[in-house]
């Protein structure tokens, strides 16, 4: 049994995370159950898209110059046995295949149709107009192919579907896709110190990580089995990290070295290995990973804001391990007042975006949740601090 990163850096501790963490089994799933799931396999177009060409406009199929005479109509869904010769066009909608023999669409609110059934152009249509009188070749056609030619990729691998995407799955001709089947988590809440309900009172702190850590899941693309309230004895921790079946188990508190912090006996009573214990970050330095038999387990500290950055380090990046997806990407910055930070240690910022770049909100304490308020993200700030214009690392919420 290897030596675990004690202190370990930030990046660090992502890198030997997304490294543990073992790629999910796959499932096929009806469109309707997709959203929010992650792509196991990339989706290509199965048939060119548009698979003709296609009207743009509600108007008329036209050849060659005009005027032009209405020789028939047509509609979305039907393929149009009318071939027109040049002179000559056809009704149509959006969308409808186009007859044989069109050069191009002209507008409904762009044309005049006379009582005997000749159409011009009017309005902006007229000043597209050649000297021949016929508008531009394949104006306000959609080619076949125009969206995307059979076989092409559409959406890769380790994307996470939203409703707009699987819309394009749809328009591509799939029925079902292939995802990742969800990561599954056991949440075991530490602490005889917290009450479920009401205001803290008696000695006594209102958790608040218990009703807000299964919706973070949520968004980031996990699925929590179950949330259990633990006592602080060392029998309680294992028999609660031994009865999960989940593939993460989150715990909260317990991961420093009080009195009644038992988490790391009881990795070791449940035959499992510490890979992470400390990461240079605050808040959030108690936070930690083990390996399990046939599981892992990722220890958040008990404050809400530290737990929330634990979450954020490492359960989202071994989430994300699972799907393929490799680290969440950071973007950059300007953080318009000067921020202090350790000398040793990634300081995590609350701030909300501004148009002058990002700035720091108020109520961050580790303890503290309310700065949530009014913040849209981290920002991180290295060793040391930074003056107000510095460039920083941007990681927005969620």
């Amino acid at each position: 049994m290897s030596e675990p990163l004690f202190e370990a850096e930030w990046n660090q501790a992502r890198e030997c995370v997304l490294n543990a963490a073992r790629l999910a089994t796959r499932s096929d799933v009806a469109l309707p159950q997709a959203h929010g799931r992650v792509l196991a396999q990339d989706i290509t177009a199965l048939a060119d898209m548009p698979p003709f060409h296609a009207s743009r406009i509600d108007g008329w199929a036209v050849a060659g110059p005009g005027p032009w005479t209405v020789v028939g109509d047509s509609r979305a869904g039907m393929i149009s046995v009318i071939e027109l010769n040049s002179g000559e066009c056809l009704h149509i909608a959006t969308g409808a295949a186009l007859p044989t023999g069109t050069t191009a669409c002209l507008k409904d609110e762009e044309s005049a149709c006379s009582d005997d059934n000749i159409v011009t152009a009017v309005l902006g249509a007229a000043g597209l107009l050649n000297s021949e009188g016929a508008l531009p070749d394949g104006h306000d056609i959609r080619p076949a192919g125009y969206e995307a030619r059979a076989g092409e990729i559409l959406i890769s691998r380790g994307t996470r579907l939203t409703p707009a995407l699987v819309g394009v799955i749809a328009g591509a001709g799939h029925n079902t896709v292939t995802v990742f089947d969800q990561v599954t988590v056991d949440i075991v809440i530490f602490g005889d110190e917290l009450l479920d309900e009401g205001p803290s009172r008696d000695g006594k702190v209102r958790d608040s990580l218990g009703p807000q850590l299964p919706l973070w899941l949520d968004t980031l693309g996990a699925r929590t089995l179950n949330v259990t309230r633990v006592e602080d004895t060392l029998e309680a921790h294992v028999a609660a990290i031994a009865a999960s079946r989940a593939d993460l188990i989150i715990t909260t508190g317990g991961t420093a070295a009080g009195p009644v912090d038992h988490l790391h006996q009881a990795i070791v009573e449940c035959d499992g290995e510490l890979l992470i214990d400390a990461v240079l970050v605050r808040p959030g330095y108690h936070q930690l990973f083990a390996s399990l038999p046939q599981r892992h387990l990722i220890g958040l500290p008990g404050n809400p804001q530290s737990a929330v950055i634990g979450l954020l380090s490492l359960a989202d990046t071994f989430i994300r391990g699972c799907y393929g997806q490799g680290l969440r990407p950071l973007a950059q910055r300007t953080i318009t007042q000067a921020a202090k930070a350790p000398q040793r240690e990634l300081k995590f910022v609350l701030c909300r975006e501004t148009v002058a770049g990002v700035e720091p909100v108020e109520h961050v304490d580790s303890s503290m949740l309310r700065g949530f308020v009014e913040a849209d993200g981290y920002a991180l700030v290295p060793a040391g601090g930074v003056a107000a214009g510095t460039h920083v690392q941007w990681l927005p919420l969620p």
